[in-house]
Formats: structure tokens, C-alpha cells, sequence
């Protein structure tokens, strides 16, 4: 099973689409606290409606987004600090329920983790990433 990640720092959202359906993405889990953007396209209602005419499913899994805190720190480049909090943040209910959802989902359908970042080594859906794939075994493709 493969998972793909995508952040859309820097590109337009019809690229990122693109990027989605060349993949064969069924379903985008947004994984942002705010899902929100100062980027046209990319905020949760523009961009869900965006992704449905694209002939992809959007789904916001607001639990599994980064606290303020970790996402102030990932602006600074501590990644490691960042990863910390998120780690902390993981351990609430909600969040753990969120992750089974979204873990159920990935298992079902191909599915991609969106957040802002380019570089998915400075972004909490690593995190995301690498937990399924040790504990599901899920190939992950960050595009």
C-alpha cells in the first residue's frame, strides 16, 4: 500500500492537483490545524471543491494538525522540538482517534497527507508518514 504526502509551499493549486492525480490519489487527508491559507486555492472549502471537480476526495483531519507551538517551532528549523510537541499532541484522544481514521482510510483508498510545507522532512506529516509505515507497512511517497 502506498501513502503519498505533498505540501503546497511555493506551487499553484492546479499543480499540486496535477502532482495528485498523475499519483492516482483518491483522497486528500488534510492534515493542518488551521486549514486556512494566505495561498489562493488552498484554503479548506476552495480547495475541497477544487480537489472534488479533480475527481479526488478531501477530507480535514484537524486532530492530526501540529499545536501552535510546534508549528512556531518548525518555522525556526527546530524540526526536533517540533516533532516533540506533535508527539505530545498525539497522545490526546482526539488525535488518536483521528489517526485510526485516518489510518483506515489509507488502508481503503490511496490516499495523500497535505500541509504546507515543501519539504516533508520539516513538516509534522513525516511524522504521520513514518508511524504508518512501521506500524502498517504503507510505502510512503512524498511527492
Amino acid at each position: 500500500m502506498k501513502l503519498f504526502t505533498v505540501g503546497y509551499e511555493g506551487e499553484p493549486q492546479a499543480a499540486v492537483i496535477d502532482k495528485l492525480k498523475a499519483a492516482g490519489v483518491e483522497v486528500v487527508a488534510d492534515v493542518r490545524a488551521v486549514a486556512a491559507s494566505r495561498r489562493a486555492g488552498f484554503s479548506k472549502t476552495v480547495l475541497g471543491n477544487s480537489l472534488k471537480d479533480a475527481g479526488i476526495d478531501y477530507v480535514h483531519l484537524r486532530p492530526l494538525g501540529t499545536p501552535k507551538a510546534g508549528r512556531e517551532a518548525a518555522r525556526k528549523g527546530r524540526i526536533g522540538e517540533m516533532r516533540e510537541i506533535f508527539a505530545e499532541h498525539m497522545q490526546e484522544p482526539p488525535s488518536q482517534l483521528a489517526f485510526e481514521e485516518l489510518r483506515e482510510l489509507a488502508g481503503k483508498r490511496k490516499t495523500a497527507l497535505l500541509c504546507f510545507e515543501a519539504d516533508h522532512a520539516g513538516c509534522h506529516r513525516s511524522a504521520l508518514a513514518e508511524r504508518l509505515q512501521a506500524e502498517d507497512g504503507f510505502e510512503v511517497v512524498n511527492l
